[in-house]
């Protein structure tokens, strides 16, 4: 009988022993979580006010990076081309890396150039001429002559090219590869479909969309016509895949964002459409004021304007892909160009430039130290190339 009351008291003790151990234990492991989360919230609040910091921090001046030399011919102008710069006038273009080096050269003679980007391709033509060139940022990738004057050019970045020539009495809106191929035919009359103004392809060249301009028991009225090169528009009378009729409005400006979301601006309003195949339209904005300009990349519109405060020259009203407005925005400088990137613009001229976050905060206000033709955005957070007539400089925000 001890025996058993022995052996009940010693596993009584075993049993105390381990809870304690037990309990030890699950100290010790709470004590480490609460540690780590405590390490977590501590780098959490880290970031949180380093990223409040430098979204209030002004950048003051900048720092010359690299300075890469280049020869100056009057002239020309400079775009950006995919990861390059893309030089042009009347006697030929060339494309030129980073780094300086040309990495192709065309001649020829256009007094009036008709050029249109998408991505890393351009197209070059000749107004009511007859020669096209394609090319992107690493080579030439075809040249054709069409077979009547040529109004209008548009390109894709997915092998096609739109054309509008002119005929005498008839308007032809054609799609071509990059090598002068036709893929398409289509025309246009000012008392039929209506006269094309504007045209524009999605970047795979699968969609086009074109502004027509047209009289209807003397109203005037803008039709937005979309076309599918695919499956779904071989389906459809002329490839068209959709229609939109806007009265007592001119609608001289249409563009992709991307593959789905392309936009028309005109008379006092802006029309978004949203589809891969057949877009259709998502959202109106309208407007009392005359658009001064118009900016885009594939995450944000900008629509700029005379500004209405004392205290700006300019207004611009920003867009994003969603329909979404998502504000107004004022600047003070005389602008030569603007353009987006990540979750800010820049907008400058060959003197001045102004960056400003979509939260409206003005993270630079200053000038450059030469004139300046073209400014682009680099990798890195306010880093950016300037084109000068002398040179290329990466600059870094201070």
């Amino acid at each position: 009988m001890s025996r058993i009351r022995d052996y009940l008291r010693e596993r009584e003790k075993q049993k105390g022993a381990r809870e304690r151990f037990e309990t030890l234990i699950f100290r010790h492991r709470m004590s480490a979580l609460f540690g780590i989360l405590s390490i977590v919230l501590i780098l959490a609040a880290a970031v949180i006010v380093l990223y409040i910091q430098w979204r209030n921090h002004v950048f003051t001046y900048y720092e010359t990076i690299s300075v890469v030399e280049r020869e100056s011919i009057g002239g020309t102008q400079d775009i950006r081309l995919g990861n390059a710069i893309l030089t042009y006038s009347r006697d030929g273009a060339h494309c030129t890396d980073m780094r300086g080096n040309v990495l192709w050269n065309q001649t020829f003679e256009i007094q009036d150039i008709l050029i249109d980007v998408c991505e890393n391709v351009a197209i070059l033509a000749a107004y009511n001429g007859r020669d096209v060139y394609v090319v992107s940022d690493s080579a030439i990738l075809g040249s054709f002559t069409t077979n009547m004057p040529i109004r209008r050019v548009a390109t894709s970045s997915g092998g096609y090219v739109a054309i509008v020539l002119a005929d005498t009495s008839v308007t032809h809106y054609n799609i071509y590869t990059y090598e002068g191929n036709m893929v398409y035919e289509g025309s246009a009359t000012m008392t039929g479909s209506g006269e094309p103004m504007v045209l524009s392809m999605s970047p795979d060249g699968k969609l086009w969309q074109i502004s027509f301009i047209y009289l209807d028991a003397g109203v005037l009225k803008t039709n937005i016509a979309f076309y599918n090169l695919g499956d779904v528009g071989a389906n459809k009378t002329d490839f068209r895949v959709g229609n939109y009729t806007y009265s007592d409005t001119l609608m001289p400006c249409v563009e992709f964002m991307n593959n789905q979301i392309s936009f028309a601006v005109g008379d006092g309003r802006l029309v978004m459409y949203k589809g891969a195949q057949i877009p259709v339209e998502m959202v109106q904005f309208h407007y009392s004021e005359k658009v001064r300009s118009v900016f885009y990349n594939e995450n944000y519109i900008g629509l700029v304007f005379f500004s209405d405060s004392e205290n700006a020259l300019y207004k611009m009203n920003v867009y994003n892909t969603e329909g979404e407005q998502v504000g107004t925005y004022y600047f003070n400088i005389e602008y030569t160009d603007l353009f987006f990137k990540d979750n800010y613009f820049v907008v400058y001229n060959d003197k001045e430039c102004v960056v400003m976050t979509l939260d409206a905060v003005e993270k630079f206000n200053g000038t450059f130290d030469k004139s300046v033709k073209r400014m682009l955005p680099l990798n890195g957070a306010q880093r950016y190339l300037i084109v000068t007539g002398q040179s290329m400089e990466t600059i870094q925000l201070k």
